[in-house]
């Protein structure tokens, strides 16, 4: 009995071990069931379950079988952990690797994965180094590929690490190195690795003889990673193009269409609403969370946001940037922002104004960018004063020079000078007791001439003392210091103003000066046609020649040229273009006809008699009432045609008018 049960059981191993290497998983998992019925406790039996179920892709129920026999999974650390990594629990797995103390290199390998999908990119970064240098066999290529992917990643997060350059032998390591490049803020340099990957790719592809198919898909991450870049760049129409036609394609890769949907959405911005909210609903598709970085998903959340503002969905705009808070704390701050907007485009901008200012509070880092931000709100609301108390409390960035600025513009726009004079006296004296003063000259100088005008010299005399200080060869404010100073302080501008240059006035006739037309006004000098001599100077002075010549010199306009015109392609156009035809200088009269002239032909109304024009001319017979008032003029005979009978001409249209 035993040793027929013993021969079946070797026969049954025999037949796993066939189904193992050909690779029918089905019935090797069959197979290994019948040898667990005859002997329970059989554990290659069960490791070939396990293994069977794994390739199989039936994760759930290899992990079920694990834990419900501990006995026999004792040494399954691998299969338990990559059971729990591929069902998405990271944590768990990592647990289950770190339980052995002594890892083998594909236990290695599994945390090395594990940690690069928990993002914790260092700890990644070491366990591949350490692979890579301990290790040589055919996967070399592979691990030093991953390796550059944990590095583009280290890039973006801008860690302090020493990073290794890799090489670029095929188009998976120069695409993580262009990746790498967009980490570094270096686009251009980024772009052309890209462009390289992508040639590389699809001849590395096509040689392995792979469809037009497959190709374009492998080709679509690096060209929607491309589009990214461009995007960077500021060159959109360009990356707009890209994500259209990678997602005109379908492409399986669910995270691509959502990458390349959501990146569409931030072009298209306000603009193309319809078409973005659909774009949208791809990019926060149910399965994404384990296929995105945890970067990538709070953007995308971000933009859902935006998108219901630029919508206005009030309503659901707030709901869920309050579940997207919880969600990522981190984005607390610009969600705020974002709800803030949506109460200011209802109208109510107070209370977006308080919920800055609660933000504010919450979160210290980011203070003072929540409190400008309301400051702007109630400004657009027409509330100065509740600005202005709320620029007066911002502890020690209420003296930063662009916010002194602000608030004294807005004191004066309010007519509260005492108000600007006493936040310029507080600016003053912060900046003698810090230490880092910068370079505050406009400060001083806006100080100094808000004072003078307020009737505060000695605070004026502070301010222009330190401006002093700070360029000691200013001459002009050496004298606005000595005028500050001699309205307080006589002896001590007298004292200053020995230091101000002497006036030069030797070799000056000053009765000359005072005398010549210079003073006068360009007007006066055009207008003046003769030029007297002032009494206390001489005949001939060197003003009234100079003037003299100014009056006779004339200003040359240069002529306009047409905007096509090319010198030296055409002749030059006339200079006299712009004057009237009859001023020009070529311009000849047109010669009246006389020949008809004396016989009156052509003068007057069809059918008029010779002369006849001559007494209905008033001109004339005015000039002979004048000459003589006591003639008459003669009844003329009426025409032939004007003794007909009169005809009353009615209104009519003439021909031909529109």
């Amino acid at each position: 009995m035993s040793s027929a049960k013993e021969a079946n059981l070797s026969a049954l191993y025999a037949e796993l071990n066939k189904y193992g290497q050909n690779g029918e998983y089905e019935r090797a998992l069959k197979t290994a069931n019948k040898i667990l019925q005859l002997k329970v406790d059989e554990e290659k039996a069960f490791h070939c379950k396990i293994v069977s179920l794994i390739q199989l892709s039936k994760f759930n129920d290899a992990l079920g079988f694990i834990n419900k026999n501990p006995k026999l999974s004792g040494d399954l650390i691998f299969e338990k952990a990559y059971c729990q990594y591929r069902l998405n629990q990271p944590q768990e797995a990592l647990k289950t690797v770190n339980t052995e103390q002594q890892l083998s290199v594909k236990l290695k390998e599994l945390k090395a994965q594990i940690l690069y999908r928990l993002e914790k990119y260092e700890d990644c970064f070491d366990v591949y180094r350490d692979i890579i240098k301990n290790t040589e066999d055919d996967y070399e290529d592979e691990r030093e590929t991953n390796l550059s992917a944990v590095i583009a990643n280290l890039y973006i997060e801008s860690s302090e690490k020493e990073l290794p350059a890799l090489r670029e032998t095929t188009y998976e390591l120069v695409y993580n190195t262009a990746c790498q490049l967009i980490g570094k803020k270096q686009y251009i340099e980024a772009e052309k690795k890209l462009r390289q990957s992508e040639k590389m790719c699809r001849e590395m592809l096509e040689e392995d003889g792979s469809s037009e198919e497959d190709i374009e898909e492998e080709l679509a991450i690096i060209r929607v990673q491309l589009a990214y870049c461009l995007q960077l760049q500021g060159r959109e129409k360009e990356a707009q193009g890209i994500y259209t036609t990678a997602l005109k394609r379908k492409p399986d890769d669910a995270s691509l269409v959502a990458i390349a949907s959501n990146n569409s959405v931030t072009i298209n911005k306000d603009q193309n609403v319809f078409d973005s909210k659909k774009k949208m609903k791809s990019a926060s598709s149910d399965g994404l969370e384990h296929k995105l970085t945890s970067r990538q998903r709070k953007n995308i959340a971000l933009n859902q946001c935006l998108m219901l503002l630029y919508t206005n969905q009030g309503d659901q705009c707030q709901k869920l940037c309050e579940q997207v808070s919880k969600m990522y704390p981190d984005l607390a701050d610009d969600l705020s922002l974002v709800r803030a907007t949506q109460m200011a485009r209802e109208g109510r901008a107070r209370d977006a104004a308080a919920l800055l200012e609660k933000a504010a509070a919450a979160s210290p880092s980011h203070e003072l960018e929540m409190k400008l931000a309301s400051v702007q709100l109630l400004l657009t609301d027409g509330d100065r004063k509740e600005a202005c108390r709320i620029l007066r409390n911002l502890g020690d960035s209420t003296f930063k020079p662009g916010i002194v600025s602000a608030l004294v513009t807005l004191y004066l726009a309010d007519n509260n000078r005492e108000g600007a004079s006493t936040i310029l006296k507080d600016a003053v004296d912060w900046y003698k007791r810090s230490k880092d003063k910068g370079d505050l000259r406009l400060l001083w100088r806006q100080a100094a001439d808000l004072h003078m005008r307020s009737g505060a010299p000695n605070i004026a005399a502070q301010s222009l003392e330190e401006l002093l200080r700070l360029n000691p060869d200013s001459k002009k404010t050496l004298a606005q210091l000595v005028i500050a100073y001699a309205q307080f302080d006589p002896a001590k501008a007298t004292a200053l103003s020995k230091k101000l240059p002497d006036l030069d006035c030797q070799g000056q006739d000053v009765d000359a000066l005072e005398s010549s037309n210079w003073i006068m006004g360009t007007k006066v000098i055009k207008k003046a046609t003769k030029v007297e001599p002032s009494p206390g100077s001489k005949a001939g002075t060197p003003g009234d020649e100079l003037l003299q010549k100014k009056l006779k010199k004339k200003k040359k306009r240069k002529g306009k040229l047409p905007k096509p015109y090319e010198s030296g392609v055409l002749p030059d156009p006339n200079p006299d273009r712009w004057l009237p035809k009859h001023e020009r200088p070529g311009y000849r009269k047109k010669k009246q006809d006389r020949r008809n002239k004396d016989a009156g032909i052509g003068k007057g109304t069809q059918g008029a008699a010779t002369g006849a024009s001559d007494m209905y001319d008033m001109s004339k017979v005015q000039n002979q009432s004048k000459a003589s008032p006591a003639a008459s003029s003669p009844a003329a005979e009426p025409g032939p045609r004007q003794q007909q009978r009169k005809v009353t001409q009615k209104n009519k249209k003439g021909k031909g008018k529109r």
